[in-house]
């Protein structure tokens, strides 16, 4: 007499998509675990009723270990970091991206000893379900750190001299590039750059766009001066130019933030912009808008930024692994430039 065979156990990759969630929130909701939402938790157990689904013992004591939380860990050194405005755009990214899959957001600061310690103790205890990694500065511990930690890291931007497995990053070179460009489109041939800090990725990229730009022009970089990506280091970096180069006409500068330091200097000594010095940011932050005059800058999409790698991050605590992932930028032409 034959006999049917046995019948096939329906996997967790099946309740979670009879349910319409994520695997991992699947997870969470068999094993009641925090940050699940009634209606999600809900189309969980229905699709386990109507599946016949029975939890695997050992998947279900791997599943309990899971936080509900991810971590956006920056690497800096001013506690009120989170209240530029640049990092406010990518946690809102981040969130609304970490809702969809229920997941909490944690904002750790490795400001201090302290900090980073605090950083090391959520790596080796598995603290959260996955990390991402931000404003790494060459020879960054963290960077190490995050290499051996049996948790997924995503990188906001590639470390410097490193190419990690999962990261997000923008256009750096590609947008310094297009803004020195412009500038020399606009008739300027001895054109400064205020870089960010040159231990970074992003200071160095966006040197390197400003110079490439230049040099296929056929015109001579200038020694660059560097800043920290804030105001008052534009303004000094501006003065600084204007003393070893009275006349530059005009500047590019890493961000929008140094930009405006520069367009008070100039107006201090004297210089009208653009007619005298035509200048150009990075970012297009709100500042960019209100400048006096508005700032010419180029756009990066900051709250995508922390989206996708929020995104990715999903991905990746969901067993998957996803390729790295570029966004572009674009000229914003205002009054200053």
């Amino acid at each position: 007499m034959a006999h049917d065979a046995p019948r096939r156990q329906p996997t967790l990759d099946e309740v979670a998509e009879r349910a319409g969630v994520s695997r991992s929130v699947a997870s969470r909701a068999l094993n009641n675990a925090p940050h699940v939402s009634r209606a999600k938790r809900e189309a969980v157990e229905r699709a386990v009723r109507q599946l016949g689904y029975v939890p695997n013992p050992a998947a279900r004591a791997l599943a309990t270990r899971q936080t509900g939380a991810a971590a956006l860990v920056v690497s800096g050194e001013d506690p009120s970091i989170f209240a530029d405005p640049f990092y406010a755009q990518v946690i809102v990214g981040a969130s609304t991206a970490l809702e969809e899959a229920d997941l909490h957001l944690m904002l750790c600061l490795a400001a201090s000893d302290r900090g980073r310690k605090r950083v090391e103790e959520l790596f080796r205890t598995k603290g959260a379900d996955g990390v991402m990694l931000m404003a790494l500065r060459e020879d960054d511990p963290l960077a190490g750190i995050a290499e051996e930690a049996e948790m997924p890291v995503v990188f906001g931007g590639r470390p410097v001299g490193s190419t990690p497995r999962w990261y997000v990053d923008v256009d750096n070179v590609g947008g310094a590039r297009e803004a020195t460009e412009y500038l020399v489109s606009r008739g300027r041939t001895r054109v400064a750059a205020i870089c960010g800090r040159m231990d970074t990725e992003a200071g160095r990229a966006r040197y390197r766009g400003y110079r490439d730009a230049l040099l296929a022009a056929g015109l001579d970089p200038l020694p660059p001066q560097e800043g920290d990506f804030t105001e008052p280091s534009g303004a000094a970096a501006m003065a600084v130019l204007l003393a070893h180069h009275p006349d530059l006409d005009g500047v590019f500068a890493a961000n929008d933030n140094m930009a405006a330091g520069a367009l008070r200097t100039l107006r201090s000594a004297g210089r009208a912009v653009p007619a005298d010095v035509a200048v150009v940011g990075f970012d297009d932050l709100t500042v960019a808008q209100v400048a006096d005059p508005p700032l010419t800058t180029v756009h990066q999409p900051i709250a995508a930024l922390g989206r996708e790698m929020a995104r990715m991050l999903v991905t990746v605590v969901n067993g998957h692994d996803p390729t790295p992932l570029i966004l572009p930028t674009r000229l914003v032409v205002r009054s200053s430039a």
